[in-house]
């Protein structure tokens, strides 16, 4: 096995790794009916691809773009 092997197994890995804790950490439950931060309606198909949600997806990059959850 030389180095190239090597550094694609290591990058695979890491991204098993990153993808698992990715599942792991991301919200569980009921969605929200309406978004924390302004209110709207969360659409039906957000709630229902992201579990556990509590803001609309505009609301949600905006925290995400400020580093927070």
């Amino acid at each position: 096995m030389d180095e190239g092997d090597l550094a694609q197994q290591n990058q695979e890995l890491f991204q098993r790794m990153v993808l698992k804790h990715h599942l792991d950490t991301r919200p569980q439950g009921e969605s929200a009916l309406e978004c924390e931060d302004c209110g709207e309606p969360i659409p039906d198909a957000r709630r229902k691809a992201a579990k556990g949600c509590t803001r609309c997806i505009c609301c949600q990059r905006i925290q995400e773009s400020r580093g927070q959850k």
